[in-house]
């Protein structure tokens, strides 16, 4: 079997132009290092580019074999000797800047060679497509649609009736996009669902009553959601998702949900209808949120955890039902010494 690459290999380059872009000083190594590579620390070979920032792996930083390491000040020293030392405030965030410049096609994949709309797509006469706009094999326009400049709309995806999409968004393969308005430079990975309806019945001894879902979806630019994750439509009013908020895959959001700017929402977390996150929230995995209650701005919630209630800004919660971390932890501390004392009887 071959042995594709996927993400070309970069050509070489210099420790200066590696230390540009990082946005590091050279403490030591020649500027003129030739750097051919990036690697795992503990995978680097001569010629790698490698980062470190996380003290489980100093047994590994110790005998790697890379050129050139980006390193913060309190792990400087570390560094063996005959590896150039480029210090930066934030090592993982300069190997993010460093990996953005050498390959740029891992950011949003676009097909290869993929130029305007495919024989096999189906786009509704009155749809508007801008210039440049990809529409690839399968995929379905609906009537009225709009689609802006540089957009990809990936094979086999649905864009539905009336729908407005910004300009350099990506519209993952099998997506589905409904009652919607996404910005700009939004990127929705395969298997997304925006947009569908919200979960309303009236419940009753004779059955559930269906309620009619007439809200909308609004994502505002720079927004990126992971696979199969869903985002439904409001019930009375729009779910919102924030500017430059990051979504990871399998999430679940329902209807008349807010969520502010520059949200971080981790795999597997379902927030109920119509709770409110705020700016700068961040949701660590497998955490569920009751619906009506706000996490104000700023704070952050462990995984696996149950927030009940609204949450302050700045606020470190986690656990079931979810409370200060100092809370929880004195909790779990005083549980575990009852569980040790009935052992011991």
């Amino acid at each position: 079997m071959s042995d594709p690459v996927f993400f070309a290999a970069p050509e070489t380059m210099s420790l200066q132009a590696i230390a540009d872009w990082a946005e590091a000083e050279i403490l030591s190594g020649d500027p003129d290092l030739k750097i051919s590579g990036v690697a795992p620390v503990e995978d680097a070979v001569p010629g790698s580019l490698v980062f470190f920032d996380n003290t489980l792996y100093l047994d590994k930083l110790a005998e790697t074999r890379a050129a050139a390491c980006l390193v913060g000040r309190k792990h400087k020293d570390k560094v063996p000797d005959g590896v150039a030392v480029l210090l930066c405030r934030e090592p993982y965030r300069s190997w993010a800047l460093v990996l953005a410049q050498l390959f740029p096609t891992a950011m949003v994949p676009r097909a290869e060679n993929a130029i305007g709309v495919s024989e096999r797509a189906v786009v509704d006469p009155t749809a508007v497509l801008e210039e440049g706009v990809v529409v690839e094999a399968g995929a379905v326009i609906g009537a009225g649609a709009e689609i802006g400049a540089g957009t990809a709309v990936r094979a086999n995806s649905v864009i539905g009736e009336h729908v407005r999409i910004g300009r350099d968004c990506v519209v993952g393969a099998n997506a589905s996009v409904q009652h919607a308005l996404l910005g700009n430079q939004v990127y929705l990975h395969p298997g997304v669902c925006i947009g569908q309806d919200g979960f309303g019945y009236a419940m009753g001894p004779g059955g559930h009553l269906k309620v009619p879902q007439i809200g909308r979806v609004v994502i505002q630019d720079n927004v990126e959601i992971g696979a199969n994750t869903t985002v439904d439509r409001g019930a009375n009013r729009d779910t919102v998702i924030g500017e430059g908020t990051k979504i990871d895959n399998q999430v679940q959001i329902g209807h008349n949900v807010v969520v502010g700017r520059h949200c971080v929402i981790v795999s597997q977390v379902g927030l109920s209808g119509s709770c409110t996150l705020e700016d700068y929230v961040a949701i660590g995995g497998q955490t569920g949120v009751r619906g009506h209650v706000t996490i104000g701005m700023g704070a952050q919630i462990a995984g696996v955890s149950i927030v009940n209630d609204d949450v302050p800004a700045g606020g470190r919660y986690g656990g079931t039902p979810a409370k200060p971390v100092k809370q929880w932890f004195r909790e779990l501390a005083a549980i575990r010494k009852l569980a040790e004392r009935g052992s011991e009887k």
